[in-house]
């Protein structure tokens, strides 16, 4: 077994283990480091979320917060070729359940987010992470951030998943913040 796989599979049962319910606090880094990064602007911020699966932490409280309003949600949805990418969501619409039994949106119009919120196994000081090992959040930030150079990503953890130092390659893409209930890594 590889190294990032023996990670991987460590962290997924360490994060069974000790997962825990978050609450709206969680959220409050976020929500400044948002509001630091859009003083100037009063349009509405595409923010992407996951559909939390496997004891990952629930970015879906966000959308019960008083400053979500300002938000667009998204959520990801699985394309051919392991491509990944983004469409509106709210609270109540009908979610279709991919091949990994993950809950998607109706493709509309693709949208490019401003944040967007990384799920993964395990990350480090560096904020490098280690996800499923399928590679679609690494594709899809390779590309767009080519493009948009703006784009601002977050990865969303339990303290728990902090690794000392990961194996990293070229296809992994290294994160702006990541964000646990201790709160911002910079």
């Amino acid at each position: 077994m590889d190294r990032k796989a023996s990670i991987r599979k460590k962290f997924f049962s360490l994060r069974k283990k000790n997962y825990f319910e978050i609450n709206e606090k969680f959220f409050n880094p976020l929500i400044k480091l948002i509001k630091n990064r859009n003083k100037r602007t009063s349009k509405k911020i595409y923010l992407s979320l996951y559909y939390p699966s496997s004891n990952e932490v629930n970015v879906l409280k966000l959308v019960n917060l008083e400053y979500s309003k300002k938000f667009n949600f998204l959520l990801p949805v699985i394309e051919k070729n392991k491509l990944m990418n983004f469409f509106k969501w709210e609270k109540n619409d009908i979610l279709f359940l991919n091949k990994f039994g993950i809950p998607e949106p109706i493709k509309t119009n693709k949208i490019v987010p401003d944040f967007i919120l990384v799920p993964l196994l395990a990350f480090d000081k560096y904020k490098n992470r280690i996800g499923y090992g399928k590679g679609f959040y690494d594709k899809y930030l390779r590309k767009h951030i080519q493009i948009n150079k703006n784009i601002v990503t977050i990865g969303v953890a339990f303290s728990f998943q902090k690794y000392h130092k990961l194996p990293i390659d070229i296809n992994d893409y290294k994160l702006d913040y990541i964000i646990t209930e201790k709160g911002i890594i910079k």
